[in-house]
């Protein structure tokens, strides 16, 4: 998977990392991908709103440990 940009939302609550990610993906182009790091254990749910709500797809989530991680592709 070709990352093209990575946002550490990491210690940040709702609706922060949704917020810093609306404007990173505002600052990219159609088809790249966007890596968010967070530790809010609601953004797994804030992330699969957020991309039914923009039209973004939602590539992939995981978790390690107390970490999540959610791939965004830019529409």
């Amino acid at each position: 998977m070709d990352i093209h940009k990575e946002l550490d939302t990491r210690g940040l609550n709702c609706p922060l990392p949704i917020l810093k990610a609306k404007k990173a993906l505002a600052e990219m182009e159609s088809g790249q991908l966007l890596k968010v790091l967070a530790t809010d254990p609601g953004s797994t749910r804030d992330f699969q709103a957020f991309a039914r709500q923009t039209g973004n797809e939602l590539v992939e989530q995981s978790s390690q440990g107390d970490e999540f991680i959610h791939v965004l592709k830019r529409r």
